[in-house]
């Protein structure tokens, strides 16, 4: 691990410390300390990642309760032998996807999400992994994620140019294109592949 990845890590740790004793803590005095601490935490955020420190409180000092990691899923749509990828504004490609809401569950966000970048209705058939990113993508978010893929079969519906995909389009295993590290790797690509085809699938998880 980089230096400036251990940094982050470690100012996270504090954050999350500091969260947590605010929620469970009663002594006025624990309770300052707690707060500074968060304070020193997001200043450090703010220096390691280079943004404001405004905007690392909003985004890292904001939460309330037990710190726990984020939820992303991603719709892994199949039809005649190939999958489904969505092309991000970027240039690269993902299964369509995003973060869990607050009130919905992992299959309710899969059909929302598929529905939003690809503008497909899906029906959602099993779980092919919940897997931590930390492990397996490229790392561009200073929290900890949960990612879930969803083997997906197509209901109805066509591709429209929305604010997250400029693209859809169906790809074979043998040619794959560039893909977004963050969101999916090949092999998490083709780890949906092999449960789409299987008769049983056990779910992978870290």
């Amino acid at each position: 691990m980089a230096d400036k990845d251990r940094w982050l890590d470690w100012a996270l740790e504090l954050q999350a410390l500091a969260q947590e004793g605010l929620y469970y803590g009663t002594g006025p005095f624990d309770l300052e300390r707690y707060e500074r601490i968060r304070e020193i935490a997001a200043k450090m955020i703010s220096a390691d990642l280079d943004i404001p420190l405004n905007q690392a409180k909003t985004l890292f000092c904001s939460d309330v309760g037990y710190v726990t990691p984020k939820l992303d899923t991603r719709a892994a749509i199949f039809k005649k032998g190939k999958i489904l990828l969505v092309q991000e504004k970027c240039g690269t490609w993902s299964m369509p996807g995003g973060w869990v809401d607050a009130d919905t569950s992992i299959m309710e966000n899969t059909i929302k999400e598929a529905l939003e970048e690809s503008g497909l209705t899906v029906k959602p058939e099993r779980l092919a992994a919940l897997v931590d990113l930390d492990k397996h993508n490229l790392k561009l978010h200073p929290f900890k994620v949960i990612k879930a893929f969803v083997v997906c079969t197509p209901i109805e519906g066509e591709f429209e140019k929305n604010i997250e995909t400029v693209a859809s389009r169906y790809f074979d295993r043998e040619h794959l294109p560039e893909l977004t590290q963050d969101k999916n790797t090949k092999d998490q690509v083709l780890m949906c592949f092999a449960a789409w085809e299987a008769d049983h699938w056990e779910t992978v998880f870290d």
